[in-house]
């Protein structure tokens, strides 16, 4: 820029020398003309030299930009969510011949004394004595914690705002980084900490995407692509990987493929590499891509008082592989198998303290948190141990016929391995058998979870369907999936305030429609109907149990559960 405006000085100062030049001779008549047309010649170049400046300003500023693109798109959404039987039923499994050998043996003090450990527990808890005295507590039982509560909850009105800024930049031939920071909120609410009453509560480093946080912006992913290595087909992506809004989910959200793997078994943000080789090139089968994925979904160590030597937790790796056979514009046809080691009983995260569970396994802390029972104190919390292994793995197809219709179908399987470790919430997909010892100044006992029930490995299954049809100023799509009692999916990020309906272990239905307001620009409306079967959607930790057994009092979860609920919503959305 500078060289073009010096430029422009220079032409201006020659014409203008060579004014004066004719000027200090003896003007004639020509003279005088020759001088006007010299002048109108200075003005038109500098016209000229204006306009040619201000459009390379305008290129030049606009290939600086261009070396980072910014899109996003914003959505506004209203639901209406709707509970029905919605129970608690706590109760843990206490070792009762492990209690009893040690309070015959004087472990816990005379059941006679009032001041002993034995005795304060007894006074406290009067059916527990009469049945521990008339020997009807033997073997393994339920140890009920809480009185069974059932009701039905209504939030009639529940806004969410949700802002994704998309950042791609090309930083070589071969080489670019891609990126998402994204703010996800409801109204009135920038806490980022809900109370824990179930597992979705629980925001944590793969779900934070899926969570309403706060009015921050989180990096959903972040990462770059190195293709063509070499001059192979190989391709390398290491960083905050795009794992949530893959296909077929992301018919629903009534947008492009948003992530790599199976979104019926993955929507799940963690942090790793890919390595992959377009076999399409050597097959001739448009689209065939093969992925090797490795990441890792939990840091055992670092940040978790790794200092203080009592670290029982290790580092979870998953690792596995991603196949696209067929991606040809009209069929997609995608095969996933990946496992996660050493899987945790819980991620780390922040959340409230329910003062409900303060009441049954804090009752000191509780005598103070009466005096303030409209306060929840927020705390750090990491997983006790490792409790085994899970595998999924799973088939899609999908298929976009030329009137538009979109179908698909996609079968995914899932299977845990416990190790027999259990956590106060249980083992994988197994329930903790609690054993009683005394606290650390012999006052007071205390149930310690011990082993899990079952170490037997387990499978699960899950079927997702849909279909998407062209309608009036828009489309309307079906979809419906069913989850069985073991099927758990890495789903939690999907942002459904109900929960994953991809995670739900029984039945989901979903209606919606599309209008279409400009290319840019859309309405959504939309109903979902989740009948639940068992407990403990869309976690690995604790053993699935009925929904009516826990209804009916046979069963207990240790967190509240639901039967059926429904979340009717409209959305306004904005791609830029």
């Amino acid at each position: 820029m500078r060289t073009r405006t010096l430029i422009s000085i220079l032409v201006a100062n020659a014409l203008f020398m060579s004014g004066q030049t004719f000027a200090a001779a003896n003007e004639t008549p020509a003279d005088t003309q020759k001088m006007a047309e010299l002048k109108q010649q200075l003005a038109d170049i500098t016209e000229q030299l204006d306009e040619l400046n201000s459009r390379v300003d305008k290129t030049e500023r606009h290939t600086s930009l261009d070396r980072l693109e910014i899109t996003g798109d914003f959505r506004t959404k209203a639901h209406s969510l709707h509970y029905r039987d919605v129970v608690w039923n706590p109760a843990i499994k206490v070792n009762f011949n492990d209690f009893g050998a040690k309070a015959m043996s004087g472990v816990f003090g005379m059941p006679n004394d009032p001041n002993s450990p034995l005795g304060q527990m007894m006074q406290a808890n009067p059916d527990l004595a009469a049945a521990f005295q008339n020997g009807m507590l033997q073997g393994v039982m339920p140890y009920v914690l809480a009185q069974k509560h059932i009701q039905d909850i209504d939030n009639d009105i529940f806004y969410t705002t949700r802002l994704r800024l998309n950042l791609k930049a090309k930083v070589w031939d071969n080489v670019s980084f891609a990126g998402r920071l994204s703010m996800y909120k409801n109204w009135g609410d920038s806490t980022g900490v809900q109370v824990f009453d179930s597992w979705r509560s629980f925001t944590m480093d793969g779900t934070s995407s899926g969570n309403t946080s706060g009015d921050w912006l989180r990096v959903e992913r972040a990462y770059f692509d190195w293709k063509k290595i070499n001059g192979s087909e190989f391709y390398l992506s290491i960083g905050r990987r795009p794992s949530t809004y893959g296909p077929p989910s992301h018919y629903r959200e009534n947008e492009l493929r948003g992530g790599t793997p199976s979104g019926h078994l993955v929507n799940f943000n963690f942090d790793g590499a890919t390595l992959g080789y377009n076999l399409g090139e050597i097959t001739g089968v448009e689209g065939q891509v093969v992925r090797f994925c490795y990441g890792q979904g939990f840091e055992s160590q670092w940040g978790n008082g790794e200092m203080f030597g009592d670290i029982v937790t290790k580092d979870t790796h998953l690792g596995g592989f991603n196949i696209d056979a067929i991606n040809d514009g009209t069929n997609f046809l995608q095969f996933t198998l990946f496992g996660a080691k050493d899987i945790n009983d819980g991620f780390k995260g922040t959340m409230a303290f329910p003062t409900q569970l303060a009441g049954i396994f804090a009752p000191t802390m509780y005598q103070d948190m009466q005096k303030f029972d409209n306060f929840n104190f927020v705390t750090r919390v990491q997983p006790s141990g490792v409790i085994g292994d899970m595998y999924l793995g799973g088939i899609g197809f999908a298929r976009e016929e030329a009137n538009d219709i979109k179908w698909f179908a996609s079968l995914g399987w899932t299977r845990a391995e416990p190790n027999g470790n259990a956590g106060m919430f249980g083992g994988m997909l197994s329930d903790a058998i609690f054993e009683a010892e005394l606290n650390s100044t012999g006052t007071e006992i205390i149930m310690v979870p011990k082993t899990s029930d079952d170490t037997d490995t387990k499978d699960g299954y899950g079927i997702y369907v849909g279909i998407q049809i062209p309608a009036p100023y828009g489309k309307f799509g079906l979809e419906y999936n069913y989850g069985s009692k073991y099927w758990t999916p890495f789903t939690q990020a999907q942002d459904d305030p109900i929960g994953s309906k991809l995670a739900t272990r029984g039945h989901v239905g979903e209606a919606y429609y599309i209008f279409d307001i400009n290319p840019k620009m859309f309405i959504k409306l939309a109903g979902l109907y989740y009948d639940y079967e068992y407990t403990g959607s869309g976690t690995p930790v604790g053993a699935p149990q009925k929904i009516d057994e826990v209804l009916a009092g046979s069963a207990y979860s240790m967190l509240p559960v639901v039967d059926k609920a429904f979340d009717v919503n409209a959305s306004l959305t904005i791609n830029f």
